[in-house]
């Protein structure tokens, strides 16, 4: 027998916007693969803020199912120096309108697609060590060359 699931409370830790390169697009038997290279961006919570650092990406892979799969490794730097390695994996589910949109270079908002990641910290930072305990998720919005995340603390 399955219990009944319990509710999940979340808490806002931050959003995150990442500025990228047009993506490298290579067809495959697999599928289409994208790689979109960082070149900057900021992050802003209550406990948590600084830039992102240019030279991260988020390798997409799109499957015959039309279904993206990211895979994003960025390296943040707080407002105060310190160093946190973020890896970030996660769906983006697109209907074809929505898709044809982020292909020609337009932008896809939250509510317009199921683009949901969910986001695992390193550091050695003695004021940051609690995000290498904590479990994220985030919503996404894809824009040209942009890409936002809403994040959520799981508590």
């Amino acid at each position: 027998m399955i219990a009944a699931a319990q509710g999940i409370e979340t808490t806002h830790l931050m959003n995150l916007e990442v500025d990228l390169l047009p993506p490298q697009m290579i067809g495959t038997p697999f599928g289409a693969r994208l790689t979109f290279v960082t070149t900057g961006g900021t992050f802003e919570g209550e406990r948590l803020r600084g830039e992102l650092l240019p030279g991260g990406g988020d390798w997409l892979e799109v499957g015959s199912d039309s279904v993206g799969h990211l895979n994003v490794r960025a390296t943040l730097r707080t407002h105060d120096g310190e160093l946190i390695h973020m890896q970030t994996r996660g769906v983006a589910r697109l209907d074809e309108d929505a898709r044809a949109r982020f292909l020609s270079g337009g932008s896809v908002a939250m509510d317009e697609m199921y683009a949901r990641t969910q986001l695992r910290f390193q550091t050695g930072a003695e004021d940051y060590a609690w995000l290498n305990s904590i479990v994220t998720v985030a919503k996404n919005e894809f824009g040209p060359n942009h890409v936002s995340y809403r994040v959520f603390e799981v508590l």
